[in-house]
């Protein structure tokens, strides 16, 4: 199983965003991704679809939290996407679709992802990989130091995932 420890937060603009990741990291990628969230007992299931690279199935856990947190995870490359979205939406059930455009910058071993999400507005999200006996108190670190360099206040800062943050705006009113 793999892991990394990640922080999500709204961002003002992706544009001061990016000027900043142009200084810090390296461009890596852009993508368009899609994101079916299954009902899961635990943790969370999602396939991801992007275009021009192999889908993948990925299972993660990870508690809720503004601050950077641990995330345990397997990947699962998949050559036969729609095969499979078809199965798993008939036996577990789709929770919830998430789609968006995807910058990936480098920095060290932390990925900073710049999002556009379709329904929710643009936000930065940080993954440290960590490898085994990596300093989880350092990446930390690290991310938070990067949070700063980019701007996120504490108040911008996301607890949850994107699918969490879908499903609460289709809740209906009480």
């Amino acid at each position: 199983m793999a892991r990394n420890l990640e922080l999500k937060a709204r961002v003002r603009s992706l544009g001061d965003a990016r000027r900043v990741c142009l200084e810090i990291a390296s461009w890596h990628a852009r993508e368009q991704q899609v994101d079916t969230y299954f009902v899961c007992r635990t943790g969370r299931l999602k396939l991801r679809e992007r275009d021009g690279a192999a889908a993948q199935l990925v299972w993660y856990a990870r508690p809720d939290g503004a601050q950077p947190r641990a995330s345990d995870y397997d990947l699962v490359t998949i050559e036969q996407p729609a095969i499979l979205k078809h199965a798993l939406s008939a036996a577990l059930g789709v929770l919830v679709v998430v789609e968006k455009d995807r910058e990936v910058y480098l920095h060290q071993n932390v990925r900073i992802h710049l999002d556009r999400v379709s329904g929710l507005g643009e936000f930065v999200e940080f993954e440290a990989v960590l490898a085994p006996g990596d300093d989880e108190a350092a990446a930390a670190r690290l991310v938070e130091g990067l949070a700063v360099q980019i701007g996120i206040a504490p108040n911008d800062r996301v607890a949850g995932s994107y699918s969490d943050l879908l499903l609460v705006n289709e809740a209906p009113p009480d």
